[in-house]
């Protein structure tokens, strides 16, 4: 009798379940953000070749984190992982201002696929720690993300290495997914 009422309890009042797809360009700091959220340590890393997958708690939500590749020969494979995610996580180097316009391309192809138009994006302007790194507002205006009015959007300062607005990030991700799943 226990096993069932634990089983409706956590059905009516558990963790709500999503499925979030980190993504960008390669070397922005994905993997790094991924342990960092998953862990909460600083993990040594290697670019990714492939994918990884983590699950991160988040507030009352249980986010199963894929973590994809950002090499050029990658990044065709995003389409088909991104097409059921329920959130995307966009990561740039916002320290490595020669790939802003490579960046943008990309991010602006994602965002254009059709059936995500209400699939909330976080957009995480990581490395704020690196000498040279441009503020979120700096790195929306570069890459013409100020207009990004019509979905679920917000970009966010972070640093995998200090932590610093990750937290921020995710409860706004965690907020706009209950609110498009009450919708």
């Amino acid at each position: 009798m226990g096993l069932v009422v634990s089983r409706v309890w956590d059905r009516l009042f558990g963790p709500t379940r999503v499925r979030m797809c980190f993504i960008g360009l390669d070397h922005a700091g994905k993997t790094s953000i991924l342990y960092r959220l998953s862990l909460g340590e600083v993990v040594p890393t290697q670019p990714t070749i492939g994918s990884n997958v983590e699950t991160i708690q988040h507030k009352n939500i249980e986010f199963q984190a894929w973590d994809l590749g950002g090499a050029i020969s990658t990044r065709r494979l995003w389409e088909a992982y991104v097409v059921s995610a329920q959130a995307i996580v966009f990561v740039v180097d916002s320290a490595d201002t020669a790939r802003f316009l490579e960046a943008k391309t990309e991010f602006d192809h994602v965002a254009s696929i059709e059936g995500l138009e209400s699939t909330p994006i976080l957009l995480l302007a990581n490395k704020q720690d690196c000498a040279g790194a441009v503020s979120a507002d700096q790195l929306a205006h570069v890459m013409e993300l100020t207009s990004v009015t019509s979905r679920p959007f917000r970009i966010q300062a972070t640093s995998a290495v200090t932590g610093d607005g990750l937290v921020q990030g995710m409860d706004w991700l965690s907020d706009a997914i209950l609110k498009t799943s009450s919708d």
